[in-house]
Order: structure tokens, then C-alpha cells, then sequence
């Protein structure tokens, strides 16, 4: 009997293990996203302009700045998550522009696990059963 339930253990262990270790990365629409109520809701009125979108000519340059960002993912859709965490994290761009007397972020592209991913139409996300995260690289400026 002790043999059965110690298999049974090993078993749960080795099935929690690998469930819990889950990171799908995962592309998601900017665009929808930021015509949510959600982002409309979340974010600041700063500019925000992905990869190589056009933006008025800078007066002034703070420089580049990254935003990592996690939230809970239990009991979310990957979608569900990956959003939330993602108006995260460009609110904190957002932020840290207005702290350092900037008003626009540019050239934003994803930087989850400090790997480039340049688009301006999609971001990475990051997803497990627990946790989703969402990291993005941005230049704060002055338009």
C-alpha cells in the first residue's frame, strides 16, 4: 500500500511540475488592445509609438528605458492575462515618462526575456499557468 501512494505522490509531483512550468510565448494585436475600454480605462495621455511608427520631430531625448512586467495568471485565458499585464507595463513607460519630463515613448518593441521583438503591430506575452508576463524596451522624448 505504501508503494501505491508513494507512486501516486510522484506522480501529482511530476504532473504539477510540469504544468506549473509552462511559458508559452505568444504574439497579441497592439491595436485592438489600445482601442479597449481597458486601455482607454488604464493609460495615461502619452503617446505611444511601436517599432518604427512616425512621430513628430523630438525637442528633447531622455533615452531608452525598460518595463517588465508580471501578473496573475490563475484562472485567466492567456489572452485575458497577457493583456492586463501588457496595459501594465506601457502605463509604467507612460509614468516613468512623465517622472523624467517627457511626454511621448517611442520606438517601444518587446523584450521578454531580453530578447528583441520588433513590430508595430503585435507584442510578445509570455504565459504559464500561473504567472503571464509581458517586457518592453521604449525611448522616453519630448515631441
Amino acid at each position: 500500500m505504501k508503494i501505491v501512494y508513494s507512486a501516486l505522490l510522484l506522480a501529482t509531483t511530476l504532473i504539477t511540475t510540469a504544468v506549473e512550468a509552462r511559458d508559452d510565448i505568444t504574439k497579441y494585436p497592439i491595436q485592438q488592445l489600445l482601442e479597449s475600454s481597458k486601455a482607454k480605462d488604464a493609460l495615461l495621455d502619452i503617446p505611444l509609438y511601436f517599432a518604427d511608427q512616425s512621430y513628430s520631430k523630438e525637442s528633447s531625448k531622455y533615452g531608452e528605458v525598460i518595463s517588465n512586467k508580471k501578473t496573475n495568471a490563475f484562472g485567466k485565458s492567456d489572452t485575458e492575462a497577457c493583456e492586463w499585464v501588457m496595459l501594465s507595463a506601457l502605463k509604467a513607460l507612460q509614468q516613468r515618462a512623465v517622472k523624467e519630463g517627457m511626454n511621448a515613448v517611442v520606438n517601444i518593441q518587446s523584450y521578454y526575456k531580453k530578447r528583441k521583438f520588433i513590430s508595430s503591430t503585435e507584442y510578445e506575452c509570455g504565459a504559464g499557468t500561473i504567472m503571464a508576463g509581458v517586457a518592453l524596451k521604449g525611448t522616453l522624448v519630448k515631441l
